[in-house]
């Protein structure tokens, strides 16, 4: 053994009970699991060694007495594409206790991509990311992409583990550019090959963002065909559906049925329900789901653990003034006439960038803006459509929002589901970003489970552990269990908690001492150490 964890209490990703033993770590893999009366165990059960001791020449000891030590988390939503490449701390998720993140997510992405797609994304999504200048880019394909997060920093790699999806916006638009039409045969069997290309080179699944610009403008046939493709491979589509608002339960029955049609599996991303129309409405949206399962689909979901949501400022304008891409809507910002028109489907009509329904300026909070001269804005929130106007015009579309449009009775409701699993949502970007991008997985545990009690300990830590592992068919992660890779975390289950707030928002975590990223000390003694052991996580089967 290399190291030798003793005297923890164990709770292994299984949902089963907890129990006392020491863990043994060597060569990035849990090399021994030792119960407390000699027993031993390989995630719960068996013998393994009678009942001597773990131990090894020259093995270090960390004594766990007091600590919880559980599989690292899994992070199913994470906006980290670019964070995970430019700050090798990367404290926001580490000092959670991820251990992997799923990146690519809500259909927007910087691979695959030509040199126009390139700009264009990084003009769409600069309120998630930032402009991506500093870290090149110098990849064009996905597996360019995941070489490049596996060298990381000097080629030492990156703070933790990363698996990709393709994301279905991105490869629209180097399709067919930002287009609101069906596309031709030549360019869906263009779609379908940069899906199948991106597959091949380790992506785990597809995302799709079809309330974001060019995403918005794919019908049910486009998402079938490219679903084939993804079920092809063993993978599953990650949707960010229609509509989270006024058409929220007719958006997600859409996306059940394509995974009945399709054959393709499911995960409903950041799964929830907004806005005054769906208060009360978990239970509707659960039938649905268990309809599903019942009838065979492969579906899970994912949720943080917050009402707030998060987006771009941009992402709540109808999808009509998107087309062309993002110069094309500035420029339909600077005409006062067609301005006019984004105005009045924004506060009368219900803009579908708003999720169908009319926008409360009330509930909209700016959280970053790009340009640092803008500064003064965030934290605010705007008078009305015409101030709107004028930060996204002076911010080319990089402003970046929290809307407080959630329902703590849905929250609670989903997370308690058998299918559903941890995502952050975690948008890094801004002065003032959502406190679940350095708050969820601790929040999880100190809030809905000790302060609650919505969720056992043992079963939360599934939801955030071995359950997101098996969606993405990793069989060596997300388990306390001999073989398995050492992805760990001690934390104290009387102190962890969310130290991030709205007030706050960039406040680490409390109660978690010590996290492994292939069995090497990420976080030791609560603070950061420089180890970098994180690698791209690729879809094999």
């Amino acid at each position: 053994m290399e190291l030798v964890i003793r005297g923890a209490r164990v709770v292994d990703g299984t949902g089963g009970p907890s129990y006392r033993a020491d863990v043994g770590v060597s060569g990035g893999r849990v090399a021994g699991v030792r119960r407390e009366g000699g027993g031993g165990g390989r995630g719960g059960g068996g013998r393994a060694g009678g009942g001597r001791p773990l131990s090894g020449k020259g093995a270090r000891t960390l004594d766990a007495a007091g600590l919880v030590l559980a599989p690292g988390f899994v992070d199913m939503h994470a906006h980290s594409d670019l964070a995970l490449l430019r700050d090798p701390a990367h404290e926001a998720k580490v000092a959670q206790g991820v251990t992997l993140e799923v990146l690519g997510q809500d259909g927007l992405s910087y691979a695959p991509v030509d040199d126009r797609t390139l700009d264009e994304v990084r003009a769409a999504i600069a309120g998630w990311n930032g402009d991506p200048a500093d870290t090149g880019p110098d990849w064009r394909t996905v597996g360019d992409y995941l070489d490049r997060l596996d060298r990381g920093f000097g080629g030492e790699g990156i703070a933790v583990n990363a698996a990709y999806l393709v994301p279905h916006g991105t490869v629209r638009a180097y399709a067919m550019g930002w287009a609101d039409r069906p596309p031709t045969g030549a360019e869906l069997d263009r779609m379908r090959r940069l899906v199948a290309q991106g597959l091949r080179e380790g992506a785990v699944g597809m995302s799709s963002g079809l309330t974001y610009p060019p995403g918005m403008y794919a019908d049910r046939g486009e998402l079938a065909a490219l679903c084939r493709v993804v079920a092809g491979y063993g993978g599953y589509h990650c949707p960010h559906h229609r509509s989270y608002g006024a058409g929220a339960l007719g958006a997600y029955a859409e996306m059940l049925d394509l995974a009945r049609e399709t054959g393709c599996a499911l995960h409903l991303a950041h799964a929830t329900l907004n806005f005054g129309v769906n208060e009360g409405r978990a239970p509707e949206l659960l039938a649905l789901l268990e309809g599903a399962l019942a009838d065979g689909v492969d579906v899970t979901l994912d949720s943080y653990p917050y009402t707030p949501g998060c987006t771009t400022l941009a992402a709540l304008l109808p999808g009509w003034a998107h087309e062309g891409g993002p110069e094309a809507l500035l420029a339909r910002l600077r005409d006062d006439e067609v301005a006019g028109r984004i105005g009045h489907a924004l506060e009368v009509t219900g803009s579908d960038g708003c999720h169908g329904v009319p926008v409360d300026w009330g509930t909209v909070e700016v959280s970053g803006v790009s340009d640092p001269a803008l500064g003064r804005y965030v934290g605010s929130r705007p008078a009305g459509w015409e101030e709107a106007r004028r930060l996204l015009l002076a911010d080319r579309l990089g402003t970046a929002v929290l809307q407080h449009v959630g329902h703590e009775g849905n929250v609670r409701a989903i997370m308690r589901h058998r299918v559903h699993t941890g995502g952050s949502d975690g948008i890094l970007h801004g002065a003032k970003p959502h406190p679940r991008a350095y708050g969820t997985f601790p929040h999880y545990l100190g809030r809905y489970v000790r302060e609650l009690g919505v969720l056992s300990l043992e079963e939360a830590v599934a939801h955030l552990t071995s359950r997101p592992a098996a969606r993405l068919r990793l069989a060596d992660r997300g388990l306390v269990r001999e073989g398995y890779r050492a992805d760990l975390v001690l934390f104290d289950p009387e102190t962890v908690a969310a130290g991030a707030t709205f007030a706050a928002p960039r406040t680490l975590p409390v109660g978690i001492p010590h996290v492994l990223v292939n069995g090497r000390f990420a976080v030791r003694d609560g603070r950061r150490t420089d180890v970098l052991a994180g690698r791209s996580v690729r879809r094999t089967t």
